[in-house]
């Protein structure tokens, strides 16, 4: 046997090895169709999101006018545009001018001496878009933090986002993770009460810059309440500056979760509640106040979220805060449920469909190409092998159209070692020796086979990067295979022609 004919059958035998070993430490993950699970479709708000940039926009062009020394008498957010009015009409070009060359993303209407300003067109699809291109990675995020990273969260359509979480044990609590949006405020408590009632009889007009949110019930001396806080409208801090959270226990051994605030937010915080000693700060999340602690000293790095938490919300608390907040509220539109068994009585019919269908290519290959057509059939197990091993590796989950993937490959692998043996049948017709005639065969077959698979692979990619959830099990299925199908035709069943057919001028049942 040559020394090159050698080290083939050592590569094959290492990756064969190599492919059991992976195949049996950790099974393959099973999708929403084949384990069960729960399968939500989610509607992004993305008008309050329009809303929220609305108010930013008038406050900073109130700014940008004060620095450029225009008095501004009233700006008002008015739905789908701002209205400014100037105190010196006469400042109208002036201020289109500046408000013109600052913020490009808007339109502007100075027509009956009001200015009135509002987005272009482009830049509400960008935000649209951006809105539930920021959802959708936060979510993912968030499931990842849960544990279940198999899930498919994938956009559907304009505003929905379609999430698929395969064997998930308590749909309650995945919905209340993937659905909170988890702002996350640190306000400076300027009153509190009781009731709001009492808060709107100290305050029958509320102080500028601030306003009114409701605390979260908690017990006190065995009765529930609910406190009111009148708080500074502007956050000291946001969760946009949160560096991480976990859960934790208070000093009465209660669960909580602890914060850390990046640099640039542990600045700003440290700067603020040095001037807050003695005054309480309210930790405001998704605008209630979950817990509103006094300011015994300057807090710059980390802080405490204390509430009345079980454990469990605690952790899920701390998760949805490491993973960002979402960009806007979701609704949850449509949720299913799905039973394993559907998984199950869909596994046993694919894998008998394809058991059936690899004897069938086996008798038909054996039947045609006699030993080499045996070859091929051991060839096409080793392809199989390989291709389990890779799905296992690389943690692709494996869907019902995954399975018709690896299905269509078998045919694939199978068609590739037809066309190499008919180009050695027709090597043979022309009189070559069986020896000359495989090593002619292969070489006229590669040009075939690659363009072939090349376009296979393309149309796997173009179903990978466009295609939901079950599309894209079967797109990964079917670029794996024909990575492995190439490389078993072109390698694994040359090296076992060479080795049973190779030294031989010429063989009856060869071919």
């Amino acid at each position: 046997m040559k020394n090159d004919l050698k080290w083939k059958l050592i590569v094959i035998f290492a990756i064969t090895v190599a492919a059991i070993y992976i195949v049996l430490s950790k099974p393959v993950k099973l999708g929403l169709d084949l384990q069960g699970g729960m399968s939500i479709i989610l509607e992004v708000d993305v008008e309050h999101v329009i809303k929220t940039q609305y108010k930013q926009l008038a406050q900073d062009i109130k700014k940008k006018l004060k620095e450029n020394h225009i008095d501004v008498l009233s700006v008002k957010v008015d739905q789908d545009k701002i209205l400014i009015s100037l105190l010196d009409p006469t400042h109208i070009d002036k201020a289109y001018k500046i408000i013109k060359d600052s913020f490009p993303q808007v339109d502007i209407d100075t027509s009956d001496g009001m200015i009135k300003v509002s987005f272009s067109q482009w830049e509400l699809n960008r935000i649209k878009k951006l809105t539930v291109q920021q959802a959708v990675e936060t979510i993912r995020n968030r499931i990842d933090e849960f544990g279940k990273l198999n899930a498919n969260v994938s956009k559907l359509g304009e505003r929905r986002i379609l999430v698929e979480i395969p064997g998930v044990v308590d749909p309650e609590r995945a919905k209340a993770i993937i659905g909170r949006t988890a702002q996350l405020e640190l306000l400076e408590v300027v009153d509190s009460a009781f009731s709001k009632e009492e808060l709107l009889k100290r305050y029958p007009e509320i102080p500028p810059g601030t306003r009114i949110i409701e605390g979260v019930p908690e017990k006190i001396n065995g009765q529930t309440v609910k406190e009111w806080f009148l708080v500074k409208d502007t956050p000291i801090v946001t969760g946009s500056e949160l560096k991480d959270a976990r859960a934790s226990v208070d000093s009465r051994g209660k669960p909580a979760v602890n914060f850390e605030l990046t640099d640039e937010g542990a600045e700003k915080f440290g700067e603020a509640t040095a001037k807050m000693i003695g005054k309480r700060i309210a930790i405001v999340l998704d605008n209630k106040v979950v817990s509103a602690p006094v300011v015994r000293s300057r807090i710059s790095k980390s802080g405490q979220i204390t509430g009345d938490f079980t454990p469990e919300e605690a952790a899920d608390l701390a998760v949805v805060l490491r993973a960002g907040a979402l960009p806007a509220p979701v609704k949850i539109l449509e949720e299913r449920v799905i039973g394993p068994t559907l998984g199950k009585d869909s596994i046993e019919k694919t894998l008998k469909a394809g058991i059936f269908a690899l004897i069938l290519v086996g008798l038909f290959m054996i039947w045609r190409y006699a030993i080499s057509g045996f070859i091929s059939v051991i060839a096409l197990l080793f392809n199989g092998l390989l291709l389990w091993a890779a799905m296992v590796f690389l943690d692709v989950t494996l869907t019902l159209p995954g399975i018709a993937g690896i299905i269509l490959n078998i045919g694939m692998a199978v068609d590739a070692n037809v066309i190499i043996f008919e180009r050695i049948k027709e090597e043979l017709k022309r009189g070559r020796t069986l020896r000359v005639a495989l090593e002619e065969g292969f070489k006229r077959a590669w040009d075939a086979i690659l363009d072939a698979q090349i376009t296979t692979l393309i149309a796997a990619f173009v179903l990978f990067q466009f295609g939901t959830g079950p599309l894209k099990g079967f797109a990964a299925t079917l670029s794996i295979g024909t990575v492995t199908s190439i490389f078993t035709a072109l390698f694994v069943t040359k090296v076992f022609l060479d080795i049973v057919l190779g030294g031989k001028k010429s063989l009856k049942y060869a071919f």
